[in-house]
């Protein structure tokens, strides 16, 4: 994938979280009260500053935490569509960039990281 760094997908970000981003994300020297909301079905979501994901830099347009970015934002464009299946979210302006082959190994990727963050967020609920 090709990304052009437009922040489209970084702008009012809904991007879940599983533990071990949390984790990672607190590793790297972050609190995890900046930058999770807990909605009230346990699921774990990223925080938006201005309208762009909290670790978005505006004035450079990067990830200031690419190394360690959440997972579904590694495999993003690929998204889960619940009516049709594993896509290339239409935001993306470079989703063409992505090769069916790639599509589809970050399709398995996002099936087994949605499980995970379900039932995460189904143990946070217990």
């Amino acid at each position: 994938m090709r990304c052009s760094n437009c922040g489209v997908c970084c702008t009012e970000t809904e991007m879940l979280l599983s533990k071990r981003d949390i984790a990672l994300l607190v590793k790297r020297g972050f609190s995890e009260s900046y930058f999770v909301n807990y909605d009230q079905q346990g699921y774990a979501q990223l925080k938006n500053l201005e309208g762009y994901c909290v670790f978005y830099d505006l004035a450079k347009r990067q990830c200031s935490v690419y190394a360690d970015r959440p997972s579904g934002c590694r495999v993003y464009p690929v998204i889960l569509d619940e009516d049709v299946g594993i896509v290339l979210d239409e935001i993306c302006e470079t989703r063409d960039t992505i090769s069916l082959q790639e599509k589809r190994l970050k399709g398995k990727k996002v099936i087994k990281l949605l499980e995970m963050i379900d039932d995460e967020a189904a143990d946070r609920r217990s």
